[in-house]
């Protein structure tokens, strides 16, 4: 072999030490990097633009001129290594992007040296960089790269492929040597040519599942530069007939072993990969050696290939979905195994993140939904386009667009306009929609875009979507009854769904004019929503997003009342409290059984709500509750009532107050709740109470001297304290004309008023 070969040799393998030569200088290192710029960006732009768009003439210009005779005065004799350019075998002294792009492309093209002359004009570039755009499998199949180009008359560039199978055989043997020349093999197509050290070391490899997993996931990665998804598949085919005809030639007995192996290795491919695999039995026998493998994968080979994606994300779900179908056709035999990848996805560390089980759900539930492409998209095709995001070009790290251009380009595939587009089609499609069948296929895929609108928090968008949902369950036009059905269905998947929850987060933030919106379209959905607001309603802990759920439920009106009963049994106080407001707002004597169940509460916040919640009512029917509580009820009980309605400082509690002095015995159990009514009239000093208070003056009993000598100077104290002349005039005449006992306590409370009123007439204190 030639020292040139020598020098590939070291060159694609990287092996052997040697002393490293100096760097470029600065001028050479620029017109490297120059070249490769100008290279880069034009051979994108032959690929993208048609011709003749300026975008073209501008960068095959730039590249004519850097190559044009005046520019180069001698060739540039390039070294392509897989990440990195040489010129005359000597590193640019300063990396750069554009050169590891274009070693990269050189590299998939299996070119190891590139020779530039001057004179290339922009027909020759032009050419030559379209070859260069061509799917590298496709380029091999025609020969390879070099005689493509020979055969294109091409002569301002000189091209030199690597021929790794020669590169290999001249190296030692050994495992890493069988590895790489078996992957180049079947990357090339040509057959396995192993000598007795090769053949041993592959048997050993075969007869390893570790080590043959690893074989087939390094084939997998070097696939990607070899032309994609539909290269690697051809590839892994090609070697697992090789190792099977390896096997049954030197050592058939390890034939069955061998296939075990294959499975369980097969079992940690990409799904892109294993589909391909599934689908690429072109020939009887390879559709055999497909099956004999596919069939040896246990259910633990097959759980661990579903787990090992979902932990990774490595692969799109639907993607994965149909190769775990592909794999397991039986609907029980299915859920058992997404059983197991469950544990398995639990036992790592995605299982221990929150939410964990809303994401198993939603991905289970892709795994056991039918899905095919096929009607839509070729399997070359879909194969192709799973692989496209290894390929894809990074736009904001070309240099050879305007920024405004860019700018314009990524602003059609943000987010906001993507969905746009999304909102703007299923509008369309439930307009012009006119089969009833098709038209309640569109159901699911709309609940779908509700509950992602939700979300993220795009009411309006989800306002517009509803709509139109709400109309066609009214019966709004023509509907049909069946398209009526297809719409009130899907008002029922979206409530009991994830609406409620992802509608809750957002009411603590969103402004008042867009919460309005939210509740009218609450509303718009009808009373099937209150039983699912209700429930959410009595778990929530944020005040402010609990005061708004208590308003869309109000909005409801009168079908809200029947929530009650969920509400006031709830474990939080501070529900608890909000049934007590949504009784006091629908209002009525109904309400009065619920409330007398919360007087009873430990919370004395729910007591205190509930009393004004009867207070509200002010019928004598919820004054009896309250009487009642206050003669069944415990001390605590009744200290806690009473403390509750002392702290009603309105004319609310005056007929309550007045009713105790009319309807609850002054002696007994109830004498204190007796004696705190009189003084909480005084405390109010409304006029409505001295009639009550008058009576409670002329109370008493002879035998019980103390008992009513302390009644009678609270009644005399609270008409004093209310102070209006009708007050005074019952104490005067109380003064006159009623009995000792009596007397004495109003002429104290005049004697005090009078005092009081001098003090006044003085300007002095009180």
């Amino acid at each position: 072999m030639s020292d040139r070969t020598h020098q590939l040799t070291n060159a694609a393998n990287r092996q052997e030490p040697a002393a490293a030569p100096a760097p470029l200088g600065a001028a050479d290192t620029a017109r490297l990097t120059d070249f490769a710029r100008a290279c880069k960006a034009a051979a994108r732009a032959v690929v993208l633009y048609p011709f003749g768009h300026p975008a073209i003439a501008a960068t095959l210009g730039r590249i004519t001129h850097i190559t044009a005779a005046a520019s180069l005065p001698e060739p540039l004799k390039i070294t392509v290594l897989p990440d990195g350019l040489l010129l005359d075998e000597r590193a640019p002294a300063r990396g750069d992007p554009a050169i590891a792009e274009l070693a990269a492309l050189l590299h998939n093209h299996l070119i190891g040296q590139m020779t530039v002359h001057s004179g290339g004009d922009v027909e020759a570039w032009r050419m030559f960089l379209l070859l260069l755009g061509r799917a590298p499998d496709s380029v091999r199949t025609d020969g390879g790269i070099a005689r493509v180009w020979t055969t294109m008359a091409g002569r301002h560039v000189e091209l030199r492929e690597i021929d790794y199978a020669e590169v290999l055989r001249e190296r030692s043997g050994g495992e890493a040597a069988v590895w790489a020349q078996v992957i180049t093999n079947c990357l090339q197509g040509s057959a396995f040519e192993l000598d007795e050290e090769g053949i041993r070391e592959l048997l050993g490899i075969a007869g390893d599942g570790e080590r043959l997993a690893d074989l087939m996931a390094s084939l997998e990665a070097s696939g990607d530069s070899a032309g994609g998804i539909g290269a690697k598949t051809t590839a892994l085919m090609r070697m697992l007939r090789g190792i099977i005809e390896v096997v049954s030639q030197n050592d058939p007995e390890q034939l069955e072993p061998v296939l075990r192996n294959m499975a369980s290795a097969v079992g940690q491919c990409s799904p892109d990969m294993l589909l391909g695999l599934m689908g690429h039995g072109d020939d009887d026998e390879g559709q055999r050696l497909v099956q004999a493998v596919v069939s040896r994968m246990t259910d633990t080979t097959i759980a661990r290939f579903v787990s090992r994606h979902v932990i990774s994300e490595s692969a799109p779900t639907d993607r994965l979905a149909l190769a775990f179908q592909s794999l397991v056709r039986e609907p029980d035999h299915q859920q058992r195994l997404l059983t197991l990848a469950r544990d398995d996805v639990a036992a790592s560390p995605l299982g221990s993140t929150e939410g964990f089980e809303s994401v198993w759900n939603h991905v289970a539930e892709k795994l056991l939904t039918s899905y095919s492409d096929e009607t839509f998209v070729s399997d070359a095709y879909g194969r192709e386009l799973s692989g496209a995001r290894t390929q894809a070009v990074e736009v904001e790290h070309v240099h050879d667009d305007p920024p405004e251009r860019i700018a314009a380009w990524l602003s059609t595939i943000a987010t906001t306009s993507l969905r746009a587009l999304d909102l703007t089609l299923v509008l369309d499609l439930l307009r012009i929609e006119q089969d009833e069948s098709h038209w309640g296929d569109l159901m699911k895929p709309v609940v779908g875009l509700l509950e992602d609108l939700l979300l993220v928090g795009d009411f309006d968008a989800a306002i517009e979507v509803i709509a139109v949902l709400v109309g066609e369950a009214a019966g709004a036009g023509a509907a049909s009854s069946t398209r009526r059905q297809h719409a009130i269905t899907a008002i029922d998947l979206l409530i009991a769904g994830s609406m409620m929850r992802h509608t809750t987060t957002h009411l603590a933030t969103i402004d008042e004019a867009q919460f309005e919106r939210v509740k009218a379209m609450c509303v718009s959905l009808g009373e099937v929503l209150v039983r699912p607001l209700a429930e959410a309603l009595s778990v929530e802990e944020r005040p402010r997003t609990r005061e708004r759920m208590t308003s869309i439920l109000l909005a409801f009106g009168s079908v809200g009342r029947r929530t009650i009963e969920r509400l006031k049994n709830s474990q939080n106080a501070a529900v608890r409290r909000t049934a007590i407001q949504l009784m006091r707002q629908f209002g009525g004597s109904e309400a009065l059984p619920d409330l007398a169940e919360l007087l009873d509460d430990n919370e004395p916040q729910v007591q205190r709500e509930a009393v004004r919640a009867i207070l509200n009512v002010g019928t004598d029917a919820a004054y009896r509750i309250l009487e009642q509580a206050l003669t069944s009820g415990t001390l605590q009980s009744r200290d806690a009532i009473m403390q509750s309605i002392g702290l009603v400082r309105d004319e609310r509690a005056t007929p309550l107050f007045a009713y105790i002095l009319r309807h609850v015995d002054h002696r007994g159990a109830l004498a204190p709740v007796y004696l705190r009514a009189i003084e909480s009239l005084g405390a109010l000093r409304d006029p409505v109470g001295i009639a009550p208070l008058r009576d409670a003056l002329y109370k008493g009993e002879w035998w019980a001297p103390r008992r009513t000598s302390a009644l009678r100077r609270a009644a005399a104290a609270a008409l004093a304290r209310i102070g209006t002349l009708d007050a005074f005039a019952v104490l005067e005449e109380a003064a006159a004309r009623a009995r000792r006992g009596i007397r004495r306590a109003a002429r104290a409370q005049l004697a005090r008023g009078r005092r009081k009123r001098r003090e006044l007439d003085a300007g002095g204190e009180p």
